[in-house]
């Protein structure tokens, strides 16, 4: 038994710290007590907790660590801050398998060429070994980029039934749902009613959605209705990424969308938001081009063409925050 001794205890509930004693016997925690209530001979080693914080390990809702775990499964920088569950899936998964292996350690990019479906990637990782709990949701931009690739436009019906298909699958390997960051290509081609339809096979799985609104600036509070909407229609609860207001002509609009959220759930629908702690973000270039210069994978392309940049540097300079 390992006994820490005097630390302030936070036990999740949301009530205060109250000073006290844990045991853990091997990989459980046996014992919270009172200062002093079990025995010194009873353990195999005694920790000195004074004036440090015990507490649950914390969840990290929008992990980014899909290629950090396959550096090093060990993922020290994470733990090392008490982070100990990691929940992934926002942009891009690698399963299953659509060719975008570019970003991966060679070796991983070897082997998720074989990853047809979602939980293949998930056992790989098992099998590599981590040191946190992970979990994901199969990401929107991946699943959509399989059935259309980087076309702009909705998906036809053979298209969709391939996104329902995928989506099924990967319910059934353990995914949490399908997370859509909506300002990203090519989940910012996908109209409400595609990811409805998406999300009812989600649904029946006992899933959640997730996203990054589709605005978190002009458009942020018809973001908002959006995510509602889907919520609703599709019947699942929601939960929405880094609640933010971008811009600070927009941030008068945060008392408006607490007191949505708030009205929402007051009604009865399950609806979420997190936020992170500093007033800053940061994210890629194809997020704040126009949509259009991501299309049918021709980015760099129109990137490089001069014309085609002074076009966009147009576009760019005279769209509202």
């Amino acid at each position: 038994m390992i006994l820490l001794r005097n630390g302030k205890i936070i036990d999740g509930s949301g009530n205060p710290y109250f000073y006290g004693d844990l045991a853990m016997t091997e990989d459980r925690i046996s014992h919270i007590t009172y200062p002093g209530l079990i025995p010194d001979q009873q353990a195999d080693e005694i920790i000195d907790a004074s004036g440090m914080v015990i507490c649950p390990g914390f969840i990290h809702i929008q992990s980014h660590s899909i290629v950090p775990l396959m550096h090093d499964g060990r993922c020290i920088s994470k733990i090392t801050q008490g982070i100990t569950t990691e929940i992934m899936g926002e942009t891009w998964t690698p399963a299953p398998h659509g060719g975008k292996c570019a970003s991966l350690p060679a070796d991983w990019a070897d082997r998720a060429r074989s990853w047809k479906r979602f939980g293949d990637w998930l056992n790989a990782m098992v099998e590599s070994g981590v040191s946190p709990n992970v979990g994901s949701y199969l990401a929107a931009g991946t699943l959509r980029s399989l059935a259309c690739g980087m076309r702009m436009g909705d998906a036809t019906p053979q298209e969709l039934d391939h996104q329902r298909a995928t989506m099924g699958e990967a319910m059934a390997d353990g995914a949490f749902g399908v997370s859509y960051a909506l300002i990203y290509p090519p989940d910012t081609y996908v109209e409400t009613d595609e990811i409805i339809s998406v999300y009812e096979i989600v649904s029946q799985y006992g899933g959640t959605y997730i996203t990054h609104m589709r605005s978190e600036a002009q458009h942020l509070l018809e973001g908002v209705e959006e995510t509602l909407e889907i919520g609703l229609r599709a019947n699942l609860p929601v939960e929405i990424f880094h609640l933010k207001a971008s811009d600070a002509t927009n941030w008068h609009k945060i008392p408006a969308v607490i007191a949505r959220i708030n009205e929402a759930r007051a009604s009865g629908q399950d609806v979420t938001a997190n936020m992170y702690p500093y007033a800053a973000s940061g994210t890629g270039l194809d997020t704040v081009v126009p949509t259009w210069v991501s299309a049918d994978g021709k980015f760099f392309d129109n990137i490089n063409d001069p014309k085609t940049r002074l076009r966009i540097s147009e576009e760019m300079r005279n769209q509202p925050a």
